[in-house]
């Protein structure tokens, strides 16, 4: 059985050539027929965008990204927030394929369900951009390229911090995993996992979706302590469930980042600030400043230029003394 990163890397020769024809289909057609115009000429190129939602503050900075380089580089945006239902961005992308837009661009709130609504905007001559998440699709003909973050590798360097700071010592784990079915929930608790693999001491002892949010974070941890009373570390795959885990650490009584250590994904300033008070002790960076990177590719694509099928950002990562340094210049 291929895995989901073997098929997007056996299918990167097929996504590069797809990128050529959509174009070329975009480009020949007239803005007032069936199809879009492509961006061609003088004429403004309009991106349709389906937004997951606005559950972190992650989410909150990617959005003003991508709105802000839009309007910097004089690209028309329609926009939607899907409020994290998939339904809300399937209905979004046929409403700008009705729209004839001349490309489209979402992050999916899960990574399956998305074949059928591709294969329209496909049809209509619409290329589509993944940012940030992935689909998970047999047919990666149905998009030109996948902008974002390598989760796996984010969950990598989470585990990777964690051998370092318990060594042999007995680790009971609590993870807080993302919206089920997510890219970055399913790749960063593989990643994550590969580095504890085999390593007898330590143990996940519970593992639940906090659904990216900091609520969400805060009641799972509250379960999680009445329980399990002894949690060595969380494992949080976002800044705002981590978050939401210090105020239940809290209110029962233990200290963050001393009692319980917690590492976490992310690096908004948000969490960035509990790092560098110690309450969070280690963040593995994810970038959610996408929109330049964004709305250069569209341009090219509309040129009837190739793209690599995935574009993988460059990221960092934060402890406490180096979360100190950033803070003052951080941008979200």
């Amino acid at each position: 059985m291929v895995s989901r990163n073997g098929r997007r890397a056996l299918a990167a020769g097929a996504a590069a050539v797809l990128a050529l024809g959509l174009t070329a289909c975009a480009n020949d057609s007239d803005s007032g027929s069936g199809s879009t115009g492509g961006g061609g000429g003088d004429e403004q190129i309009v991106m349709g965008f389906a937004q997951v939602g606005a559950e972190s503050g992650w989410r909150t900075a990617n959005t003003k990204s991508i709105q802000e380089a839009a309007e910097e580089a004089g690209i028309e945006l329609k926009f939607s927030d899907a409020q994290q239902k998939q339904e809300n961005q399937i209905k979004a992308i046929r409403s700008y394929i009705q729209q004839k837009v001349d490309v489209i661009a979402f992050s999916p709130v899960v990574e399956t369900g998305w074949d059928t609504v591709l294969k329209e905007a496909q049809d209509a001559g619409i290329p589509v951009i993944l940012t940030d998440r992935a689909v998970d699709s047999e047919d990666t003909s149905l998009y030109v390229t996948f902008l974002g973050s390598d989760f796996v590798e984010e969950g990598k360097k989470a585990g990777e911090w964690v051998v370092e700071e318990f060594g042999s010592e007995p680790t009971n784990i609590v993870e807080l995993q993302g919206t089920t079915g997510s890219a970055p929930a399913i790749d960063r608790k593989e990643g994550f996992e590969e580095v504890l693999a085999g390593q007898s001491n330590f143990t996940v002892i519970a593992s639940q979706t906090g659904d990216f949010t900091r609520d969400g974070g805060k009641k799972v941890m509250e379960a999680f302590l009445q329980q399990n009373p002894d949690i060595d570390l969380v494992y949080a795959h976002n800044d705002d469930m981590g978050l939401g885990a210090i105020e239940a650490i809290e209110a029962a009584g233990k200290v963050p980042g001393q009692d319980i250590k917690i590492v976490t994904v992310d690096a908004v300033k948000d969490g960035m600030q509990a790092l560098a008070d110690g309450k969070i002790n280690f963040i593995v960076e994810c970038s959610p400043l996408l929109g330049p990177q964004l709305m250069e590719i569209t341009k090219t694509v509309l040129a009837g230029d190739s793209v690599e099928p995935r574009i993988v950002t460059e990221e960092t990562t934060f402890t406490q003394e180096q979360a100190k340094e950033a803070l003052p210049s951080r941008q979200y």
